[in-house]
C-alpha cells in the first residue's frame, strides 16, 4: 500500500498547520516534466492536529471539502502521506531470494527490526537491487506504518467522498519532489530537511538514492511555544514574529534572542542524526543541505545551518522545474506557497508507471 502508484493523482498533504492540496499533469506522455493545474492551502488552528494525531476529525474533512470546492478538482483519486514515530523506514540486507518468495519471508523478517506488534502495521517493502549482487544478498527498503495511524488518515478522506489510493510516507513524497526539480551529483550526501509545524523529517541521500531516515517530533510550534510564553502573546503574533515581521511593542532583539534559542535546540537534533548517519555508513560528511517545510521560513534559520554544519544550505523549490500559468497562479503566491507545498507536489506526482 504505501509503495503504491496510480495515474491521475491529487496530492493531498495534511499537515498540522494546514492542508494542502496539489494536482499536476504530465507535459506529455512519459515525460518528467510537470505542469502545475491546481494549487490551493487551508490553515488549521493548533489543536486539529496535535502531534501528528487527528484530534478534530470534522475540522479536517471540512477543510478538505472547502479546498476541493474551491479548486473545483474533479478527480476524486488521492495520494496521501504520513509521518512521525507511528512509521518505521529501515534498509535492510537479506539472503538473495525470488519475489515469491520475499513475499512470504518479508513478515518474519520484519519482526526483527519493527518495534511494534507485527500485526498492528501495514507492511510494504522495495528490493533495491535489481540483479543479484554476487554476494547473495540483496538490499531491501522495509516500510512499516501502524494500522491505527493509516486508518485515522484514511478514513478523513474517505468521509469527503473521494478515495485515498496511495498512502505514502512524507519523506518518500519529499524525495519525489527533490529528484523531481533537482540534478543531484551522484556521489553527492545531500540531507533533506523538512520542518513542519510538529515534525521534522530528515531523508539523506547519496546521489537521488535514500540511505538514511528520522522523523523527530519538533518543528515551527516550538517556536511559536516559545514567543507566546516569553513574550506573552497570542499565537497569530507568535507566527508573525517568528518569520521576522515586525509586531508593534515587540523589540527585535527579544524576538531574535528566543529564535536562536529554540535554533540551538533544533541544531543539536539535526547534529545527533548526522552523527548516527556517519557511524553507520561510511559516509564521513554532508555535502548539502535542502531545507523545505513552513517552519524552514524561520528567521536566519538557513545561515545557521549552515555555519554550524558547514554545508551550503539552499531552499527547495518543489516548483523549479514545475510549469505554471502566470495567469492562474501568481508568482509571488508561487513563491510563498514554496517551503510547504512540498510534501503536496511530491505525492502529486506519483503515476502508475513509477518504480
Amino acid at each position: 500500500m504505501l509503495f503504491r502508484r496510480s495515474k491521475g493523482l491529487v496530492g493531498l498533504d495534511i499537515g498540522s498547520s494546514a492542508v494542502k492540496l496539489v494536482e499536476l499533469k504530465p507535459l506529455s506522455k512519459g515525460d518528467k516534466k510537470w505542469k502545475l493545474v491546481n494549487l490551493c492551502v487551508e490553515p488549521l488552528s493548533p489543536e486539529v492536529i496535535v502531534d501528528g494525531s487527528i484530534m478534530d476529525s470534522a475540522m479536517v474533512v471540512d477543510a478538505i471539502v472547502k479546498l476541493f470546492n474551491e479548486s473545483k478538482i474533479k478527480n476524486n483519486d488521492l495520494a496521501i502521506a504520513v509521518s512521525g514515530h507511528s512509521v518505521i523506514i529501515k534498509k535492510i540486507t537479506m539472503a538473495y531470494m525470488a519475489e515469491e518468495e520475499l513475499t512470504e519471508s518479508i513478515r518474519w523478517e520484519a519482526e526483527s527490526y519493527i518495534p511494534f506488534d507485527i500485526d498492528d502495521v501495514f507492511l510494504d517493502y522495495q528490493v533495491l537491487d535489481e540483479e543479484d549482487r554476487g554476494d547473495g544478498n540483496m538490499e531491501v527498503l522495509l516500510v512499516a506504518a501502524k494500522k491505527e495511524k493509516v486508518s485515522e488518515y484514511v478514513s478523513v478522506v474517505q468521509q469527503t467522498g473521494k478515495s485515498p489510493v496511495v498512502v505514502d510516507v512524507d519523506s518518500f513524497a519529499l524525495q519525489n519532489a527533490l529528484t523531481a526539480n533537482y540534478d543531484l551529483p551522484e556521489q553527492q550526501i545531500t540531507a533533506l530537511i523538512n520542518i513542519g509545524a510538529s515534525v521534522m523529517n530528515i531523508n539523506i541521500i547519496e546521489g537521488d538514492t535514500p540511505v538514511f531516515w528520522r522523523d523527530i517530533s519538533f518543528g515551527g510550534n516550538v517556536y511559536s511555544d516559545a514567543i507566546q510564553k516569553d513574550l506573552g502573546v497570542d499565537f497569530e503574533t507568535a507566527e508573525l514574529l517568528k518569520r521576522g515581521d515586525s509586531v508593534e511593542g515587540v523589540s527585535f532583539e527579544s524576538v531574535a534572542s528566543i529564535l536562536q534559542g529554540v535554533t540551538n535546540d533544533l541544531g543539536v537534533e539535526i547534529q545527533k542524526t548526522f552523527d548516527f548517519f556517519k557511524a553507520t555508513t561510511s559516509a564521513d560528511r554532508i555535502n548539502q543541505i535542502m531545507l523545505t517545510g513552513g517552519a524552514s521560513k524561520i528567521l536566519n534559520l538557513d545561515t545557521f545551518l549552515s555555519e554550524r554544519f558547514e554545508a551550503p544550505v539552499e531552499l527547495l523549490n518543489p516548483f523549479q522545474g514545475v510549469s505554471y500559468n502566470e495567469k492562474q497562479f501568481s508568482s509571488q503566491f508561487i513563491h510563498d506557497m514554496r517551503a510547504s507545498a512540498t510534501i503536496a507536489v511530491g505525492l502529486a506526482m506519483r503515476r502508475g508507471d513509477d518504480k
